[in-house]
């Protein structure tokens, strides 16, 4: 005897009795209960951390909070643009860097490694992540720090033509923390892009190579265009974890709450002002609400970066189905009878 589609045993699924119905409808309303709950825990943080804030925002108005470069707590002075400064420029420096290097390992693990030491590279980079943060700002202030100041030295005497580049150099650095944390998102840029890669359809690699392509050109005109928007996302992710990053930074970038004239100055960011001296401001309330103005200030950031990421794999998403359904139309009109 045949069962008729969506059925279950003899029975339609409509008949079922509402008691077996039962397990799904509440898997239903658990998960949705759960995304819910994630939304409002969201509107929960940034409501809090809009409550806290408010008294600095009252005292020197929001513009200037922003874009005010003077932090003097002692005298009641709450400017966060050196702070808002550091964050976004350890966090480019680390994109700079890192990026390229966790496209390129992601690049060699799927298309170019021995299918015997795949996984085990696979396993070596996402190990990077479970390294906790104060290990990389430890390693960073013992080893980085000393052994990279003589070419810090150099690149800043030999490229002083370049912006931002120039001047004596500090031992702690926007350099070191962006370097560090380049390190640090590697696992996770490499670890998206990886997934990317190995959705490139085999007929696009297959192609280009019968066009008399080497495996390079194959990457670089077949592989890479189609990940594009992929690869754009995971950088927009890599750049929200560097903006949060707390730990490592606070040990190698200074602790300056100033705009720095060059890469190799001290500086300071959101996420290290808060760790460093929120202790100490608890019990004065006007130093304490602007901690929290800047907790505020980097989430709002990180929930922009990560928007936007969403926003262009999106597009890439848009871009394929477009390009899916042209090839699909030009099938259709290469078959025969197609033209009628």
């Amino acid at each position: 005897m045949t069962v008729e589609a969506g059925s279950v045993g003899e029975r339609s699924m409509l008949e079922r009795s509402p008691m077996a119905r039962l397990p799904d409808r509440a898997l239903r309303w658990i998960l949705t209960a759960l995304s819910f709950g994630i939304l409002l825990l969201l509107v929960y943080f940034f409501g809090k951390l809009s409550l806290e804030s408010v008294d600095v925002f009252q005292h020197q108005g929001i513009l200037s909070f922003v874009f005010s470069n003077d932090w003097n707590p002692s005298k009641s002075q709450f400017g966060g643009l050196a702070l808002l400064f550091g964050s976004v420029a350890t966090a480019l420096i680390a994109l700079v860097i890192g990026v390229p290097i966790a496209v390129a390992t992601a690049v060699f693990i799927v298309e170019l490694c021995p299918s015997r030491l795949r996984s085990p590279l696979t396993i070596l980079v996402e190990l990077l992540a479970a390294v906790p943060s104060v290990v990389y700002g430890l390693w960073g202030v013992f080893f980085l720090i000393p052994r990279l100041r003589p070419f810090e030295q150099w690149a800043a005497d030999t490229f002083s033509f370049l912006p931002w580049v120039g001047g004596p150099v500090a031992g702690p650095s926007y350099f070191i923390a962006g370097l560090i944390l380049a390190i640090m998102i590697i696992p996770v840029v490499s670890a998206i892009s990886r997934e990317v890669i190995s959705t490139v359809p085999t007929d696009h690699k297959e192609a280009a190579l019968a066009l008399g392509a080497t495996r390079w050109e194959m990457i670089r005109t077949a592989i890479l265009p189609y990940s594009r928007s992929g690869i754009s996302g995971a950088a927009m992710l890599g750049l929200g974890r560097a903006l949060g990053e707390t730990i490592a930074v606070t040990l190698v970038i200074g602790n300056a709450a100033v705009i720095g004239h060059q890469i190799f100055d001290q500086g300071y960011s959101l996420a290290a002002v808060i760790a460093n001296e929120f202790g100490e401001a608890s019990a004065v309330p006007l130093y304490s609400s602007a901690l929290f103005a800047c907790g505020l200030l980097l989430f709002i950031v990180t929930l922009v970066v990560n928007g936007l990421a969403r926003y262009i794999v999106s597009l890439g998403d848009i871009e394929r189905r477009v390009e899916r359904a042209r090839r699909s139309e030009r099938k259709s009109a290469a078959a025969p009878g197609g033209a009628a």
